[in-house]
């Protein structure tokens, strides 16, 4: 099984500490998801965010509907967080998010490991793109929020 990598990184005018608050609460995730995932967030309210909080989602990928439970494996605000797949649609997923303090802001990176199913071919044409498409997303609203 092959590992893939994700990298993305974005500028934002806000410091970490105004920053990660957003990143904290849970229930942000739906403001950056994009609209065609069909996410919600399934775990009872209030999530504390957390080493070993586990969330569970539903979404959709190509459109077929998946469970998707994460768990909190690091916490360390303002500047880190990783969150871990417990069960879902990739075979491994750990999402590390690094807010790092620049003169301008923060520079936000999000760095993804992943293993997907469906060998290389089903990653180049589906998965791969997808993903790229929904980090654009990601990005683009966090630039509209940073700006209002």
């Amino acid at each position: 099984m092959a590992t893939y990598m994700l990298t993305r990184e974005l500028e934002l005018t806000l410091a970490p500490d105004a920053l990660f608050p957003f990143f904290a609460n849970a229930n942000n995730l739906k403001k950056i998801t994009p609209p065609w995932l069909h996410f919600k967030i399934l775990s009872p309210a209030p999530i504390v965010m957390k080493v070993g909080e586990e969330i569970s989602y539903q979404l959709r990928l190509f459109g077929v509907p998946f469970l998707w439970t994460t768990v909190i494996s690091v916490w360390d605000p303002p500047y880190r967080f990783v969150d871990e797949q417990l069960s879902g649609p990739y075979r491994r997923w750990v999402h590390e998010h690094v807010f790092e303090a620049v003169s301008r802001g923060t520079v936000v990176r999000d760095r993804v490991e992943y293993e997907a199913p469906g060998g290389r071919l089903v990653h180049s044409l589906f998965v791969k793109p997808s993903l790229k498409r929904i980090f654009d997303y990601r990005h683009a609203q966090m630039q509209k929020l940073n700006n209002t």
